[in-house]
């Protein structure tokens, strides 16, 4: 690969992944369900103690998890801090930090994550989250 197709490559990928964080923080299912791809490599610790984590793999599956995460904990509290943007060629890291509370319990949960995303001929075929889930499955459990 030459230095400019390695350099429009990882452009266009940083355009993706910013205009799936925009459509993200916006509550853009729609946009969201345009920008993943029919079929999805996700990844995300499978937690039974909260609804919205679970086993997705259709972009519409992948886009619906913003929304059953805003269905399950306070929009008030809701908090997440990128400290790292990474791209190289198409594949794309952000790690930072993310804060919530579950509505079912009031009780709150934090830490770190880092997010990989690969952008394929402009979707997002990749979707690997690394998350702080022990603090997630305790503030889903009451009285924990």
């Amino acid at each position: 690969m030459t230095a400019d197709v390695a350099t429009e490559t990882a452009a266009r990928t940083r355009a993706v992944v910013q205009e799936f964080l925009t459509a993200r923080m916006a509550g853009d299912t729609a946009r969201m369900t345009e920008l993943f791809a029919d079929r999805v490599d996700w990844l995300l610790a499978e937690n039974p103690a909260a609804p919205w984590i679970r086993p997705r793999s259709t972009g519409a599956e992948c886009a619906a998890q913003a929304a059953e995460l805003a269905e399950h904990t306070v929009a008030e509290d809701a908090r997440a801090g990128l400290d790292t943007f990474l791209v190289d060629g198409a594949d794309a890291v952000l790690m930072g930090h993310l804060s919530g509370t579950v509505r079912a319990t009031g009780r709150s949960f934090e830490g770190p994550f880092a997010l990989r995303l690969t952008v394929e001929e402009g979707r997002i075929t990749r979707h690997h989250l690394y998350e702080n889930s022990l603090s997630i499955a305790q503030a889903c459990t009451p009285g924990a």
